[in-house]
């Protein structure tokens, strides 16, 4: 089975560009299950339900957020699709899902979503508790388990790798929109790379236009960020996975 995850989508111009390479990739590389961070996709904070269903119709199976996961109201009319999830931890009683078991070739992909705490700036549960009540709640339903990590420290990502190894089949890190080239394979277990990276504006700081973001670091004062013009640049990983042993095969970054 071959997974491909797409990082950080920016802004519509980074939907118009994964609505693009998806299929693409999808093609070449006899992809068989497709994730999606959507949490930057609407105006570069939030997702919209066209957008969500533009994703899904272009080939994406599981859409996941992150800090901007309330950016647009419009996602409280759609949050409870199958496809959509959010961090898991949350605080308790807010809305949506934190994870969610789709099928796949006759086996189940749990799909995990979490939120770090270090500069995130987000009210939400320790990850490190929280996975682990995930994990003896979903015992015995799945074949394969995906984490999404949203979060900004390094070191908080690395972390997590390392207390899931074994336990998780494959942990992806989102949310600082610069792919990583620490991709590997922890004791032969755990698939593991720090970031995705983004699929948003290349000529940009992280998918923000360039002139107002050297304003906000020069002066020091709120200049409001706006999303960055011109071509977009695509980013993501692919995680092979041996079905007959169970076990990861193979990771490979992609930049488009």
């Amino acid at each position: 089975m071959k997974i491909l995850v797409i990082g950080d989508i920016v802004g519509e111009s980074g939907v118009e560009k994964a609505k693009i390479v998806i299929p693409q990739i999808k093609k070449e590389e006899n992809i068989d299950f497709v994730i999606v961070n959507g949490e930057n996709s609407a105006g570069g904070m939030g997702i919209t339900e066209k957008i969500f269903k533009q994703l899904l119709n272009c080939g994406a199976n599981v859409v996941t957020m992150g800090n901007h996961t309330w950016g647009k109201k419009d996602i409280f009319s759609f949050i409870d699709e199958p496809q959509i999830i959010r961090p898991a931890n949350y605080p308790k009683g807010v809305v949506g899902k934190g994870y969610g078991i789709y099928e796949c070739k006759n086996k189940k992909i749990a799909v995990i979503n979490l939120i770090g705490r270090t500069d995130m700036n987000v009210l939400s549960e320790n990850p490190f508790i929280k996975i682990n009540e995930i994990l003896e709640e979903i015992k015995g339903k799945y074949d394969y388990s995906v984490l999404d990590f949203h979060a900004e420290a390094t070191a908080e990502k690395i972390a997590m790798g390392h207390y899931l190894t074994g336990r998780v089949d494959i942990i992806f890190g989102t949310h600082t929109h610069v792919q990583t080239a620490d991709e590997r394979i922890l004791e032969n277990k755990t698939a593991y790379i720090t970031d995705v990276g983004m699929t948003g504006p290349e000529k940009s700081v992280i998918g923000m236009d360039i002139g107002v973001s050297l304003k906000r670091f020069e002066t020091t004062l709120p200049e409001k960020y706006k999303l960055a013009g011109g071509d977009c640049i695509c980013n993501a990983c692919i995680f092979e996975i041996n079905d007959e042993k169970r076990t990861i095969m193979k990771i490979t970054r992609i930049t488009r």
